[in-house]
């Protein structure tokens, strides 16, 4: 790979790979909607090409994957437009890639597991979604394995990091930052995973650059399943933080749906808090090598030093 495309790259794990790709003298093209923020996050780096356009403007993502070797697909809508963009979206990038020659990589999540009982759910694990976003993850899973473009789908956890600001976590780690009263969405003592962005990147980015890991699932999981209440724990020992963590459950969440249709989205979701699907990390480990781990203690000090340099 000597050029990647990464579509998305001004969210978090879009910005992870973006210099995961780069640090492996990569040259990245980095497209995403807003130019400004694409200037803010990688107007110091070298390497990249900043390309702001729309992703379902055929002229505007045909230009910009001019070239690439691999489509990083790192985009993701708010839940409520879920439904009518997602897949059109991906029908997209699949034209543009099978016009171009070239790979999809295809940031994933855990929706599309559904709920499952066991620990370390493989890659092999039957694929049962009850919801609509976990339908609609496995839908565009089907599209990718049904068209000619080489692909790789790689399944990440609930994720937190530099520039992660659309995460479940993240609405955590503000409010401690901020020194205000934070709020922790599900049971505190449920052990749930949690993956550093940039952890994921490596190793989504070492997947990409092998040619035998193609047309294929790969699940990449946290370094190890963590309560809530350890979390606070350790964002008391980075920060000082000893103001109360205040528990969101469900039934706050409902309420606040009736007002908020994003909110109202997440109530389907809320089972990964109360039954979590919990990623086998075997087959990576075993076809590529060791998972990056870096620790919950690592990863929240230098998400929150991004967080407090981003706020002066």
């Amino acid at each position: 790979m000597k050029t990647a495309l990464v579509i998305g790259a001004s969210g978090g794990m879009g910005y992870a790979l973006v210099n995961e790709l780069v640090s492996r003298q990569i040259k990245v093209k980095a497209f995403a909607r807003r130019k400004e923020k694409l200037v803010a996050l990688f107007r110091h780096s070298k390497n990249v090409e900043i390309i702001a356009g729309d992703i379902f403007n055929e002229q505007d993502i045909s230009q910009a994957s001019k070239g690439v070797d691999v489509i990083f697909h790192a985009i993701s809508f708010p839940y409520q437009d879920w439904e009518k963009l997602h897949i059109p979206c991906l029908e997209m990038v699949l034209k543009i890639a099978e016009n171009q020659g070239a790979r999809i990589a295809l940031v994933d999540n855990i929706y599309a597991y559904g709920k499952q009982s066991l620990i370390g759910v493989t890659e092999e694990t039957e694929k049962r979604p009850h919801t609509k976003k976990g339908k609609i993850r496995l839908a565009m899973e089907s599209k990718l394995k049904e068209s000619h473009v080489p692909s790789l789908i790689v399944h990440f956890p609930d994720l937190y990091g530099p520039n992660a600001e659309n995460t479940i976590l993240y609405e955590t780690l503000k409010n401690v930052v901020q020194g205000k009263k934070a709020n922790f969405v599900g049971n505190m003592q449920v052990k749930r995973e949690f993956l550093y962005t940039i952890d994921g990147a490596k190793a989504m980015v070492e997947l990409a650059l092998r040619d035998d890991t193609y047309n294929q699932n790969w699940n990449v999981p946290a370094t190890h399943a963590i309560s809530g209440g350890q979390l606070v724990e350790i964002l008391s020992e980075l920060t000082g933080y000893k103001k109360g963590i205040r528990t969101v459950s469900k039934g706050m969440i409902q309420l606040i749906g009736i007002f908020s249709p994003s909110m109202k989205e997440v109530v389907e979701m809320f089972y990964l808090t109360e039954e979590p699907v919990i990623l086998s990390g075997e087959k990576y480990e075993k076809e590529i090598g060791p998972l990056p781990r870096t620790s919950y203690k690592a990863g929240l000090k230098e998400t929150i030093s991004w967080m407090q340099l981003k706020e002066r």
